[in-house]
């Protein structure tokens, strides 16, 4: 049987020579957490790598991404569908060994990791998901879910400042089987980071409320064991591991410059001696897959979870049922019927209400239906109204659904996706719409993954008011909708609202935003087939007989006033279109998009209150556009929008302006 460290060289081999092949990647990180990654993988890790998917399987998260190789040698070795031609194949195009992990491209990566602090806060999401799903599921004797989630970062993820944001939630809520490992080495892509990173990052930790155990040296087999043997059960533990970066190299360890490059044909050779590694480059002896190979232990594993969640079954049959329609990520059946039933009662009602108001009574008619939904608000549940009736704090309630992020809008976003990369529920979180800046590059994240998350932003204009431009997006909703796989909501009263929210559950693979006003927004008429095509993304909601002369298309608060321009009109021929949503609007086929925008109309108005360049578009020429290309101001709304060119006079010149 192979020694722990030839097991934990085969990643050293495996991981310099693919990076070598490439000319391109990162062999220090998987060199240096080699050992780190032998124990834990070999003594602690419960997963099946015949299937990935395995509801209870302990998760792995590689938050330093760009050690990527490091995972891929692991799936490798331990038996997951990754052969070696994949292992050559690093970084190359179409192979399922991406330069950082890709969610979806190999079997047994949890989730993209690469934008440093990103993937230790899915972690976090993982674990909050964990252990919430156990609270509500779990009984006496049965415990069916419950699994751990471990994670390596380096110093990288310990200086982006989602990091502190996550890990100080996770402190709060007690994460007790989240166990993460950080490769403390001392070195980043400009060399030493102590001319810019003297953090007493174990002191941070304990403050954030972890176990911290320090000075493991990352290298001895023994005392990682011991210190995951230590780990807390009732709080989030950080094991801080002293490791040498591209641990045997003989030229290059511990130095930066085998941080991002390629060792070089000559070093990787020196590797080899120095390791006592006499194969050559992707041969590996079957002795090691066989000292690695978790097939059987993984089956066995899984084998004995199927016997558990039988006898749970039998002993709740309903319970069963509904926690593997969850982890499917199935809606309830007869969900879109309700819900439909719903929405025409939204219509019935013919409110005038604030769309984030609209957005809460949507909550509460879908939120019985859904017992999947985790909501959360980043320090703004009053203004985002996102609590419903049946929410409750996870601080509170062991079977709660309710997160409070504090002021954390990046980090709620990115804890977000890895509720959802865990399984058995459907996050919504809510912050101001001028704050999904903070949270870009996460929402950027969950569409790049393809994955059901539900970001709310209210108060989604210069319509905000007196809070002045600081706190009112102008570009914001138009830059979400570029973002690929994303699925831009905004409403433009309550029946809009409900659809959006109906239409972001159903939908199973992306992301959808959901934006809301502050102010109130009237009621619109509509006819049966008109609350159909809502879905549509884009709709006639007001026509003319004949060709119509002119085509207002407006979004959100901006729809009333282009109807109220449409009335001022009457003496022409007026189409309004209101176009809740452009990203479903421009997926529906050519006949429906040229049945409401036929391209002989080209008399084309569109207002909304934001930067002008998406709308330009469906307008064209001669067609122009109502909207704000400038920051706002601080003034009581109504000012700023007579004053921003919003007023039916306005959108009246400017229709005559385009015939």
């Amino acid at each position: 049987m192979p020694s722990r460290r030839e097991l934990a060289n085969a990643i050293r081999a495996l991981s310099m020579d693919a990076v070598q092949k490439a000319n391109s990647g990162h062999p220090g990180a998987p060199m240096g957490m080699a050992d780190i990654a032998e124990v834990l993988w070999n003594d602690y890790m419960d997963h099946n790598p015949a299937n990935p998917k395995w509801p209870n399987r302990d998760r792995f998260v590689m938050s330093n991404g760009h050690g990527s190789m490091l995972v891929y040698s692991l799936l490798h070795l331990t038996g997951y569908d990754l052969p070696m031609e994949e292992i050559k194949n690093f970084r190359q195009l179409h192979s399922k060994t991406p330069g950082h992990p890709e969610y979806g491209y190999a079997p047994g990566i949890e989730t993209t990791t690469g934008p440093l602090g990103q993937g230790i806060t899915n972690a976090v999401g993982m674990a909050i998901a964990e252990k919430v799903l156990a609270g509500q599921f779990n009984r006496p004797d049965h415990n069916i879910i419950d699994h751990n989630t471990y994670v390596f970062l380096g110093d990288g993820c310990m200086m982006e400042g989602i990091s502190h944001e996550a890990c100080s939630l996770a402190g709060t809520l007690g994460l007790g089987k989240l166990i993460a490992f950080y490769d403390d080495n001392g070195i980043s892509i400009d060399g030493e980071v102590e001319g810019w990173f003297t953090d007493n990052t174990p002191q941070r930790f304990a403050a954030y409320g972890w176990q911290v155990i320090e000075n493991i040296d990352g290298h001895d087999a023994q005392a990682i064991k011991q210190a995951i043997d230590n780990a807390s059960s009732d709080k989030p533990t950080l094991i801080c591991c002293k490791t040498i970066i591209g641990w045997g190299s003989p030229n290059k360890q511990g130095k930066e410059s085998c941080h991002g490059a390629a060792l070089g044909v000559d070093e990787v050779a020196l590797v080899r001696k120095q390791i006592g590694w006499a194969h050559e480059p992707f041969v590996m002896p079957d002795e090691i897959y066989q000292g690695w190979d978790a097939k059987v232990s993984g089956a066995r594993l899984e084998e004995e979870w199927n016997e558990k969640f039988a006898a749970y079954e039998k002993a709740f049959p309903e319970l069963a049922a509904e926690l593997k329609r969850r982890l499917a990520g199935d809606l309830p059946e007869n969900f879109l019927e309700k819900a439909n039933t719903f929405i025409s009662s939204v219509d019935a009602k013919a409110e005038k209400i604030a769309s984030r108001k609209a957005s809460q009574n949507a909550l509460n008619g879908l939120g019985p239906l859904l017992p999947e939904f985790m909501g959360g608000s980043a320090d703004l549940a009053g203004s985002n109204l996102t609590i419903w009736s049946g929410s409750k704090s996870i601080k509170d309630h062991a079977d709660g659904n309710y997160i409070n992020y504090g002021v954390r809008e990046f980090g709620m976003s990115a804890i977000m996706n890895g509720i959802s990369l865990h399984g058995g529920f459907i996050p919504y979180g809510a912050t101001f719409l001028i704050f999904s800046e903070y949270a870009r590059n996460a929402l950027r994240m969950a569409a790049l993954m393809k994955i059901r998350c539900i970001f709310v932003y209210t108060h989604d204009s210069i319509g905000l008011g007196e809070d002045g431009p600081t706190h009112q997006p102008v570009e914001q909703t138009a830059t979400l909708r570029l973002i690929p796989n994303m699925s831009v909501w905004r409403p433009c009263d309550a029946v809009e609202s409900a659809v959006a929210w109906k239409m972001a559950v159903k939908r199973k693979e992306g992301p959808s935003c959901l934006i809301f006003s502050r102010q109130g927004l009237p009621h619109q008429e509509r006819s049966v087939e008109q609350l159909e095509l809502i879905e549509r993304g884009g709709y006639i909601l007001s026509d003319c007989d004949g060709t119509p002369d002119v085509i207002i298309i407006a979004t959100g608060s901006e729809v009333d006033l282009a109807m109220a321009a449409a009335k001022q009109l009457a003496a022409k021929k007026i189409r309004v279109v209101s176009m809740p949503n452009t990203n479903v609007f421009d997926a529906q086929d050519e006949a429906y998009r040229e049945s409401v925008l036929p391209s002989d109309v080209t008399a084309r108005v569109a207002i909304e209150a934001g930067v002008t360049d998406g709308w330009r578009k469906y307008v064209g020429l001669p067609g122009k556009v109502v909207g704000v290309d400038r920051f706002g101001e601080s003034a009581p709304a109504g000012d700023l929008f007579k004053v921003y060119g919003f007023t039916v006079d306005n959108v009246v010149k400017t229709v005559e302006a385009v015939l």
